[in-house]
């Protein structure tokens, strides 16, 4: 494992998100990279960056509540906060290959705007993730 810890390359990976850095995001992702959402099922990495990259800037900031490791897995949840005031909270597993990762599966959580419970429609899409 090179110098950096799995919490702090994730850390790192929603920063770049944030800051709108695609190249330091396509470097943390592996060749062979495949991202699962109940919208997606193991896209590829130009699939992902087609679908979920363009779709980041309604995004306020991201709050990372906990990031448990273990081995070549962790999770992350945290609370996404939009810019139209609703916020939604998230949860990530991630699979590493080395200090890049491989695999990023989405489990949406419940959604709020200012404070208040939103009750999601089907056909009302939720917002993309950051990962």
């Amino acid at each position: 494992m090179p110098d950096r810890t799995r919490a702090e390359i994730l850390r790192g990976l929603f920063a770049a998100y944030m800051s709108s850095d695609r190249v330091a995001v396509e470097e943390m992702l592996t060749a062979d990279f495949r991202f699962t959402s109940p919208y997606d099922d193991a896209i590829d990495k130009a699939t992902y960056f087609e679908r979920c990259w363009r779709n980041s800037d309604w995004i306020e900031r991201h709050e990372l509540e906990r990031i448990f490791v273990e081995g070549d897995e962790a999770f992350v949840t945290y609370n996404c906060v939009a810019k139209s005031g609703r916020n939604f909270r998230n949860t990530e597993f991630f699979a590493f290959d080395g200090d890049r990762i491989k695999r990023i599966d989405v489990y949406f959580g419940a959604t709020y705007e200012n404070g208040v419970f939103v009750k999601q429609q089907d056909s009302e899409p939720h917002p993309p993730t950051p990962s």
